[in-house]
């Protein structure tokens, strides 16, 4: 007698994350947006922000290993001479345009921040700024085909 007849046997695919380079852009930057988020309420609270991620490395005998290492974030926020703080949202290597000419949001205070990166990932996650990452994907899928 036959193990498999003992199964059950069918025609299966996995599920990809997301075919639809829209929503994969949107998950993208909603998820970058958590990050940030999460970066101001430990630099509002005074502690040390320091996420992981793990990374594959060669170790001494030359075998692949998973590492979990330091992620590097970069700041989205910045705050001007007279000390307003601003928030940039990049995507593709540029800064996004949230309207004609206007790059940035004003915060004001650094307090007032995590609010605010909570009504970007509703926007995000509504598909107000589709129109800009898509935009934005498609100017640096020409840079990099240029140079190539």
């Amino acid at each position: 007698m036959s193990h498999l007849k003992a199964l059950k046997l069918t025609s299966a695919v996995p599920a990809r994350a997301s075919a639809d380079p829209v929503l994969r852009a949107r998950e993208k930057v909603a998820a970058a947006l958590v990050e940030q988020k999460q970066m101001a309420e430990a630099k509002i609270a005074g502690r040390i922000f320091a996420p992981t991620h793990v990374v594959r490395k060669k170790n001494a005998e030359g075998q692949r290993v998973e590492v979990e290492t330091l992620k590097r974030v970069r700041q989205g926020w910045f705050a001007d001479e007279g000390g307003k703080v601003f928030f940039s949202l990049r995507y593709a290597g540029k800064s996004v345009e949230f309207a004609q000419g206007k790059n940035a949001i004003e915060v004001g205070e650094l307090a007032a921040l995590p609010k605010i990166i909570d009504t970007l990932v509703e926007a995000v996650r509504a598909g107000e700024l589709d129109a800009q990452l898509t935009m934005a994907a498609a100017e640096r899928g020409k840079l990099l085909r240029k140079s190539a």
